[in-house]
């Protein structure tokens, strides 16, 4: 067990629309500390989205997630919260909001290899 490290993880959920707080899991964010691992893997699925609404633009709602991955980067254009450290920068993003696209409580575990542990939560609460 010592060779593995703590990490940390929440889902992305998309919630179409906010006042209804109906929503589907598009995608997960993983951090660990110990191995300096910030990284979100995400998928929106443009059919089951319009099941819940054919008023939202995909497009909009990609490359909000990709600000989310400039973020996680660490990368200039990332603005501001890309400046801060891996931590914060977490903590940023997983942080409650009422927008249409949300994360879940965080949630913890061991792993050996974060990369791998993103793939294994992506395809069981994704896919």
């Amino acid at each position: 067990m010592q060779d593995k490290d703590k990490y940390e993880y929440a889902i992305i959920r998309l919630v179409p629309k906010v006042e209804r707080a109906e929503f589907f899991n598009i995608g997960v964010i993983l951090f660990s500390r110990r191995k300096k691992f910030l990284e979100v893997k995400y998928l929106v699925d443009p059919q089951k989205l319009q099941c819940f609404s054919n008023e939202i633009d995909i497009n909009a709602i990609d490359k909000y997630l990709k600000a989310w991955t400039l973020v996680c980067k660490g990368a200039p254009s990332g603005g501001a919260i890309g400046k801060l450290d891996l931590p914060d920068r977490f903590r940023w993003l997983t942080a409650s909001r009422s927008t249409m696209i949300q994360s879940s409580e965080t949630h913890s575990g061991l792993c050996q290899d974060p990369k791998k542990e993103l793939e294994n939560l992506f395809e069981s609460y994704v896919l």
